[in-house]
């Protein structure tokens, strides 16, 4: 398959011929990779089953990880599900358009295998001017997990794309790098009081000001048969060598890394700018001074060490506050050790 690569220009005329052509491809029931504010997603109309199976081809995705289905507005978003509760409006008004899914009960019109078979499905309304301009000209629900192979690290830039599923997807929107850099906060909203299926880029204290106290958090449910929500069930965000997370202070992280090196040989770190210049090693990559820096900065810090470059990756602990408890919600996941200070 040819991948066409739009690249978004500043040229509103441009820009317009280019999501009409891409709105073109996806109404004719092909994927095409957008960015959104949080990372690119894969885009297929998320009413056409055969044009949703393509997505799982393309990612080399399980069949029963559900995919979230974006649209450009609340009405939108309201014409794919039944009744919920009245929080929910809160929650939609307060935080969307933004990092935030929404798992609701579903009516339907989204095909079966984006809820995988379930009676729910997230939605998602996103805050990226390209991901809204498309959905708007394309009037379609879009199902779109991240534009990714399944089980690397999700793309943050079109490259990581192109590096990605060039050959497999249709289309590919390039806007440059993505802002968040993890994903969306997805809540589960079909009971009397939300609950957060996957920590994201709404963290759990804005969601609380907005409607109190949270139902107990994924943490229980992370080992259901049937998630409602991606990123709940199986290994994700994997960096093509071993990734070892470490937790401690600098000259803990460097004593592991000179035990690593005996091992392995050469050695590559992700840290804080505070940390990674304190530190010696074959390849360090600074993620920035705050965790919202950090966060935006992982994928593509997983990304960058490659095979041969080095053999292992060491990579910082976080405290678990804020945007942080999603950095390291998807650190976990992607570890193959956590190695802790005693």
């Amino acid at each position: 398959m040819n991948t066409e690569r739009w690249n978004i220009t500043s040229n509103s005329d441009e820009r317009k011929t280019v999501i009409e052509e891409a709105v073109a491809v996806l109404k004719a029931g092909n994927t095409v990779a957008f960015p959104t504010e949080t990372v690119y997603g894969l885009g297929a109309d998320a009413t056409n089953e055969i044009a949703v199976a393509k997505i799982f081809k393309a990612k080399g995705r399980p069949q029963d990880n559900p995919l979230i289905a974006h649209v450009a507005t609340k009405d939108q978003l309201k014409q794919l599900t039944t009744t919920y509760p009245q929080y929910v409006d809160k929650l939609i008004d307060h935080f969307a358009p933004g990092p935030i899914t929404f798992v609701l009960p579903s009516n339907g019109v989204c095909a079966k295998n984006v809820t995988a078979g379930l009676d729910t499905v997230g939605i998602r309304i996103p805050n990226h001017p390209v991901a809204q301009h498309l959905l708007q000209q394309a009037n379609l629900p879009l199902a779109a997990p991240s534009a990714n192979l399944s089980g690397k690290p999700s793309p943050t830039t079109a490259d990581h794309v192109w590096d990605d599923l060039n050959g497999k997807i249709a289309g590919l929107l390039d806007d440059g790098p993505t802002g968040v850099g993890v994903e969306s906060t997805v809540v589960d909203c079909t009971g009397e009081v939300p609950m957060i299926l996957r920590p994201g880029g709404v963290t759990k204290e804005q969601l609380e000001e907005v409607v109190g106290k949270l139902a107990q958090d994924s943490a229980i449910v992370d080992k259901l048969d049937k998630p409602k929500s991606p990123g709940m069930k199986y290994r994700h965000y994997s960096p093509e060598l071993p990734l070892l997370l470490v937790e401690g202070d600098t000259a803990y992280m460097q004593k592991q890394i000179n035990l690593k090196r005996e091992t392995y040989g050469r050695v590559g770190v992700l840290a804080s700018n505070r940390m990674a210049k304190q530190l010696t090693a074959d390849e360090i990559i600074p993620l920035g001074d705050h965790i919202n820096d950090i966060a935006s900065h992982l994928y593509d810090g997983l990304r960058t060490f490659k095979q041969g470059h080095v053999n292992i990756i060491l990579c910082e602990a976080f405290e678990k506050k804020e945007i942080g408890v999603a950095v390291m919600n998807r650190l976990e996941k992607a570890a193959s050790s956590y190695l802790k200070e005693k």
